[in-house]
């Protein structure tokens, strides 16, 4: 039997390790925390389908400017990191060129266009299909001009065929009684449908997992031992030694730090994103809302109601700034003015970023016994069930129902 070793203990790699634990394999699953501590434990919840366009689209660099002026705004970059960032922003230029941006929007598609072939399967199988709402999620605008300003997603989605529904303001209101009759317009996203709760839904993954008879090791890496066939074994911190004959380097943000051990270096940072977790609300909720104008989510999730979004580059080590949590709440009640923040909690993760939004999934162009799934950005749980799908494919000798080209490491 092949032993294969997972480092990353979120929702990419424990959805990777389940499968392949599912196929045959021996899999150890390792990380610093407990599954489903990292950016997994506070994503907003959400099987976002539509939102597959790159961030470097000129709707975005146009908004830029305004943004990173606004110490309020939906982009943040802290003036100590920004020097580190000069490389990353170069690559995320080069990706906005309309012939690139075509094909990133195709890579997306590609993925989004299966997500719940993948996520059905994967739900059934597991016994966790009450894990999916059947709800989808509503677009707002205050107007006609807002609207208008998001038209460039809605040509896309009709591009490749995603469904949306356009609606007026009372048809909003009869879905959601507790918007603000501001909203004079709205686009339901029937296929934007929300997990129950993202964190136990990895812990009820890796439950599968370790009941397939797969291994969860808690510990971080500190190297990689090579030899002429790949990597041989991974050294914990604490002393440890994990042998292996294959890896999957699936961390998250943290694969970067990985990847510079094998000399491969991935254009990948980190994408600070803030929730507060509201326990009581004082209103009830059966969609998920996004306000593109004003860069905020809500979703019904985890027994409340969450807020989320925005952006911080400031690396990983930097401590949080819970004023942008904040700052989302008061947006937040802007759209939903009876909201009340009771048994509120407050979070900060990081999200894996890749310059053109499109995420690594596949071999080392380096080492042959080394794969890679990761820069999911705000995907991941998007793209869980068919990253597991396509990697344990590609690692098993199975040729996937995907081209993968648009995903390998070496693209850059």
């Amino acid at each position: 039997m092949s032993s294969i070793v997972v480092v990353g203990a979120g929702i990419i790699g424990v959805t990777i390790a389940y499968e392949l634990q599912r196929r045959g394999l021996s899999v150890t699953l390792v990380d610093r925390d407990a599954p489903g501590r990292g950016a997994s434990y506070g994503n907003m919840a959400s099987i976002a389908v539509t939102e597959f366009m790159p961030a470097s689209r000129p709707g975005i660099w146009a908004q830029m400017p305004k943004w990173l002026l606004d110490p309020e705004g939906p982009v943040r970059i802290r003036p100590g990191y920004l020097p580190k960032l000069v490389p990353w922003f170069l690559r995320f230029l080069a990706a906005s060129r309309p012939s690139k941006l075509r094909a990133l929007e195709a890579a997306g598609a590609a993925l989004c266009g299966r997500v719940y072939d993948d996520l059905d399967a994967l739900l059934k199988e597991t016994g966790l299909t009450h894990m999916l709402t059947a709800e989808g999620c509503l677009s707002l605008y205050t107007d006609e001009a807002e609207f208008k300003a998001d038209r460039e997603h809605i040509e896309i989605l009709e591009r490749f065929g995603f469904r949306y529904e356009i609606l007026g303001g009372n048809a909003i209101r009869e879905l959601e009684p507790f918007l603000t009759t501001k909203i004079g317009n709205a686009v339901l996203f029937p296929d934007n449908r929300s997990i129950i709760d993202p964190y136990r839904l990895v812990t009820a993954l890796a439950e599968r997992f370790e009941a397939l008879g797969g291994r969860t090791v808690r510990g971080e890496i500190a190297g990689l031992e090579q030899g002429e066939a790949g990597v041989s074994a991974l050294r914990l911190a604490d002393g440890r030694s994990l042998t292996t004959e294959k890896v999957v380097l699936a961390a998250g943000a943290f694969t970067a730090r990985l990847s510079a051990l094998l000399r491969e270096h991935i254009p990948l940072e980190t994408e600070r994103g803030y929730h507060t977790q509201i326990m009581e609300p004082g209103i009830s909720m059966r969609h998920s809302i996004i306000w593109p104008a004003r860069a905020f989510m809500v979703t019904p999730t985890a027994g409340g109601i969450r807020v989320g979004g925005t952006v911080e580059m400031a690396g990983l080590d930097a401590s949080p700034d819970y004023r942008r949590a904040k700052i989302l709440v008061k947006r937040a009640q802007e759209a939903l003015p009876d909201l009340q923040v009771r048994q509120a909690t407050e979070w900060m993760g990081h999200r894996p970023a890749l310059p053109d939004t499109v995420p690594v999934m596949g071999p080392s162009a380096k080492r042959r016994n080394v794969w890679y799934a990761t820069g999911h950005g705000h995907l991941g749980l998007t793209y869980a069930a068919t990253t597991g799908r396509l990697m344990a494919d590609l690692i098993t000798g199975v040729q996937p129902p995907v081209d993968m080209q648009p995903y390998r490491v070496d693209r850059f």
